[in-house]
């Protein structure tokens, strides 16, 4: 299954999904399996936590200032951006809770991203978006059975 997420992460021209695949296929070769449940356990957090160091980078460099922030939070867009971030933020958290009962739909997701990417010229930013909007799907689906 690695060797086949691996190609496709090829294929698709997603680095995020080949590497993550090759680092997993290389951790099972060299019987390194005890690093997968701190990945499972701590790999979100991690991953998040670069996330969150690359988007402060301009904030501690003073490339955005306390009057750009400000203006930032009380203009229109900046508001619509925390109205976003709220509404992403639950998605988030509703496709993890989806991809921690399902963990075999992240194949659905990743085929899904690819023809996002090569049929509508999409951009990859993760499988916990995806999920989350799957989720999402779901439950309106539910509503209808």
């Amino acid at each position: 299954m690695l060797v086949a997420l691996l190609l496709v992460g090829l294929i698709s021209r997603s680095n995020l999904i080949a590497t993550a695949a090759c680092v997993l296929l290389i951790l099972k070769l060299t019987n390194l399996n005890f690093v997968f449940p701190l990945l499972e356990r701590r790999g979100l957090e991690l991953g998040l936590l670069f996330l969150l160091l690359s988007i402060l980078v301009p904030m501690a460099s003073g490339r955005v200032t306390e009057k750009d922030l400000i203006y930032n939070l009380t203009s229109v867009p900046g508001i619509m951006a925390i109205i976003g971030g709220t509404l992403a933020t639950h998605l988030n958290q509703q496709g993890l809770r989806l991809l921690q009962l399902d963990p075999e739909i992240i194949f659905g997701l990743v085929l899904g991203c690819i023809i996002g990417i090569v049929f509508f010229n999409g951009q990859p930013v993760g499988p916990l978006m995806a999920a989350g909007i799957a989720a999402l799907f779901l439950e309106i689906f539910s509503y209808f059975k």
